[in-house]
C-alpha cells in the first residue's frame, strides 16, 4: 500500500491510498474462501462447490464486501502512516469499482482533531454579581397572589360597563360577511383591560349596559400571527349578558394561610423571597460559567473544524427552534430570526467546540475526569429527584448509549468548578 497526504486548508486533509493488485486479489480470494466455506449450493455439499460456481453466483455482493474491508483497513493504516487523528468519518471517493486482478486506488478527505495549547487557565478574569431580592418583584408576586384570589361577583345596579368589570359576552366574528371560524362564543368572560383582544374589542365595549347589542367594526393588526387574516376587517355582533366585578382579598395574613401553610404575611414574603434568591444564585452561577468558558476560550484559542462547527450549529438552532415555536412563533418567523441571527450561531458553536476541546485537555492535565463514582453518584441524585429507582436510570443511560455524554458533562463541571476556584472573581 502506498498513501500520500495533502493539506486542503484549516484542519482538512486529503489522503490518496494506492492498492497493488495482488492486495486486491488476496482481499477477494479471503473473502470467496468464506463464501465457498459456508455456501450451501444446489448439487454440492456444504463447503464443496468449485470456486468457479461461487464467484458466478456471488461475484457482485464479493466486491462489495471486499471494498468494505480494504478501504476501512488501509484507511486506518494511512491514519496511522501520517499521525493523524480524525475528527468524524471520512467522505471516499474513488474514480471506478474495485476489480479482482487490478490495483485499486482510492482518496479520503478528514478533519484532524485540532492542536491544543493550554497557555492559561488560572486567573482567568471573570465578574461576579451578588445576589439581591428585588423588592418591587415581591409585591407584583403578593398582587398576583391577590388577583387570583379575587371572586367574581354580579354587579346588580344599573351602570355600564367599565374598565377592571368582568364582562359575560356573546360575539359572533365576520369576515367578508361570513362568519370566521374561532370568532365566536357564549357566555364568554372578558376582563375589560386585560388586552386579550384584538385592538379596539374592549373598547369597543365600555360602556354597555346589560342586556345591551352592539356592532364593533375592526381590523386585524397588520403582524398579527395568522397572516391571512392580518390587515382584514372584521365586524363583531356583540351582547353584553351581564357585568361581574372582582372582589380581590386584602393583602393580610389570612390570605397568606389561605394560599399556603405560612403563619402570617411575612412568612409568605420571605418564601416568596428566598424563591427568588434560588432563581438569582441558579441565573449567577450559570453567568460565571458563561464567562469562564468564554474566558478559557480567549486565552486558549483552538483551530475548529468546520464539521462540528456546523453540527454544533444545528445542534444550537434546533434548540432554539423547537422553544420558539413553543411561543408561538411560525415556521416563516423563525426562517427570519434564523438569517437575522446567522452570525451569533455560528459565534456560539465555534465557541462550544473550542472549549469541549480545552476541557477535554484540562481534563487530563488536572485529573479531573468523571470517575465511575462520579457516574454512580450523579445517577443516584437523578434516582432521587425522579423518584425512579436507580436501577431503572442506569439502564436507561446504557441502553441508550448516554453514559459517556453524562461522564462529559460530569467531567465539564470538575473543569468548570476548578476555573472558578483559581479564577481572579471582581465583584
Amino acid at each position: 500500500m502506498k498513501s500520500s497526504m495533502d493539506t486542503l486548508g484549516g484542519l482538512a486533509r486529503k489522503l490518496s491510498i494506492e492498492l497493488p493488485s495482488d492486495l486486491v486479489k488476496a482481499g477477494f480470494d479471503k473473502v470467496y474462501k468464506e463464501i465457498q466455506r459456508d455456501a450451501e449450493i444446489k448439487g454440492f455439499r456444504k463447503g464443496k462447490a468449485p470456486l468457479t460456481k461461487v464467484k458466478s453466483l456471488y461475484g457482485d455482493r464479493v466486491k462489495g464486501e471486499v471494498l468494505q474491508e480494504l478501504v476501512s483497513e488501509h484507511y486506518s493504516k494511512a491514519l496511522e502512516q501520517h499521525s493523524l487523528e480524525p475528527i468524524g468519518l471520512p467522505k471516499i471517493h474513488f474514480e471506478k469499482g474495485i476489480e479482482e486482478n487490478q490495483g485499486f486506488t482510492f482518496t479520503a478527505e478528514l478533519e484532524v482533531r485540532p492542536t491544543v495549547t493550554i497557555q492559561k487557565f488560572e486567573g482567568l478574569e471573570i465578574k461576579k454579581e451578588t445576589p439581591q431580592v428585588d423588592e418591587s418583584k415581591v409585591d407584583e408576586v403578593l398582587e398576583n397572589i391577590r388577583q387570583s384570589q379575587a371572586e367574581m361577583k354580579p354587579v346588580f345596579e344599573d351602570r355600564p360597563l367599565k374598565e377592571g368589570d368582568i364582562a359575560e359576552l356573546d360575539f359572533k366574528g365576520f369576515v367578508n360577511e361570513a362568519p370566521l371560524e374561532g370568532a365566536q362564543a357564549d357566555g364568554h368572560l372578558l376582563e375589560i383591560g386585560s388586552k386579550s383582544f384584538i385592538p379596539g374589542f374592549e373598547e369597543g365595549v365600555i360602556g354597555m349596559k346589560a342586556g345591551e347589542q352592539r356592532t364593533l367594526n375592526l381590523t386585524f393588526p397588520e403582524d398579527y400571527h395568522n397572516k391571512d387574516l392580518a390587515g382584514q376587517a372584521i365586524r363583531f355582533e356583540v351582547t353584553l349578558k351581564s357585568i361581574k366585578a372582582k372582589d380581590v382579598p386584602e393583602l393580610n395574613d389570612e390570605l397568606a394561610k389561605k394560599v399556603g401553610e405560612f403563619a402570617d404575611l411575612e412568612a409568605l414574603k420571605e418564601d416568596i423571597r428566598k424563591d427568588f434568591l434560588a432563581r438569582e444564585e441558579k441565573r449567577i452561577k450559570e453567568d460565571l460559567r458563561n464567562q469562564i468558558i468564554k474566558a478559557l476560550v480567549e486565552a486558549n484559542p483552538v483551530e475548529v473544524p468546520e464539521s462540528l462547527r456546523q453540527e454544533q450549529k444545528e445542534m444550537i438552532i434546533e434548540d432554539v427552534r423547537k422553544r420558539m415555536s413553543d411561543q408561538g412563533l411560525t415556521p416563516e418567523q423563525f426562517d427570519e430570526y434564523r438569517q437575522k441571527w446567522n452570525s451569533d450561531f455560528e459565534e456560539s458553536a465555534s465557541l462550544m467546540v473550542q472549549s469541549t476541546f480545552l476541557v477535554d485537555t484540562l481534563a487530563n492535565q488536572l485529573n479531573l475526569k468523571a470517575t465511575i463514582d462520579d457516574l454512580t453518584q450523579k445517577l443516584m441524585e437523578y434516582a432521587q429527584q425522579t423518584g425512579i429507582e436507580i436501577s431503572r436510570i442506569q439502564e436507561f443511560y446504557e441502553e441508550q448509549g448516554r453514559l459517556p455524554r453524562l461522564a462529559f458533562q460530569i467531567t465539564e463541571e470538575k473543569v468548570i468548578n476548578h476555573l472558578i476556584e483559581k479564577a481572579k472573581i471582581i465583584s
